[in-house]
């Protein structure tokens, strides 16, 4: 049997109120993207609004370059799957064996309260698949009940830091900030230091911290379906 991946995008490109665009983060994409290609994983894209997903230019400057970007970059076929992600109302959970999601700044915006990826996600953790998300990503479970408790209440989770985010200097742009949230809703929040890669398992839950940790949340993803 192929595992079925499904990867949900943000479709959001405004940060905030700046008037800067912003996305979701290339290597969030890219890396995890891989991992499951290379697993013989059949992926699935979908957004909010179908179509191609806003990627966050500073996620693609030079400086901030992997291998997995520059091999999407060389792959005619993941690119037209990008530019072709499917409706998020018209996919259903039933289809795929578990659900990882990008972050970026752009999910704080649209993926957080979009009641079709709520419900999306709830319909994975109930039907005991895995669900995972990286960086900001770990967002778009605030909303998420399980049980009626928030889904990550008395579960291990990370997810981008405060001091990350005031590296990046959008501590006042976001409309919260992902760790305090993510506390304040129970959820018992773990972190490395800045910038390094770590990844948090807790059940079928799987949360990465940053850009660095997107190939160990999509690789424990593959462990809890493997």
């Amino acid at each position: 049997m192929t595992m079925k991946i499904l990867m949900v995008l943000t479709s959001h490109d405004r940060l905030g109120n700046t008037g800067k665009p912003t996305g979701f983060w290339l290597e969030e994409f890219a890396a995890p993207y891989y991992v499951f290609k290379d697993a013989g994983a059949e992926v699935t894209l979908a957004s909010p609004k179908g179509g191609q997903p806003p990627i966050d230019p500073k996620s693609d400057e030079p400086a901030s370059q992997t291998a997995a970007m520059g091999r999407f970059k060389d792959d005619p076929a993941a690119r037209k799957a990008l530019a072709n992600t499917l409706k998020l109302g018209e996919v259903k959970q039933e289809d795929y064996d578990a659900v990882f999601y990008p972050g970026g700044h752009g999910p704080m915006w649209d993926l957080v309260n979009d009641r079709n990826s709520i419900a999306l996600i709830e319909g994975f953790y109930d039907a005991g698949k895995p669900v995972a998300a990286v960086c900001h990503g770990p967002a778009v479970l605030t909303q998420v009940t399980h049980l009626g408790e928030p889904i990550v209440k008395g579960r291990r989770v990370t997810g981008f830091t405060n001091s990350e985010e005031e590296a990046v200097q959008l501590t006042d742009v976001v409309p919260f900030l992902v760790e305090d949230e993510l506390k304040r809703l129970g959820g018992r929040y773990e972190k490395a230091a800045d910038w390094a890669d770590f990844t948090v398992v807790d059940g079928r839950l799987v949360t990465g911290q940053n850009p660095s940790s997107s190939t160990s949340a999509a690789s424990e993803l593959l462990k809890l379906l493997q």
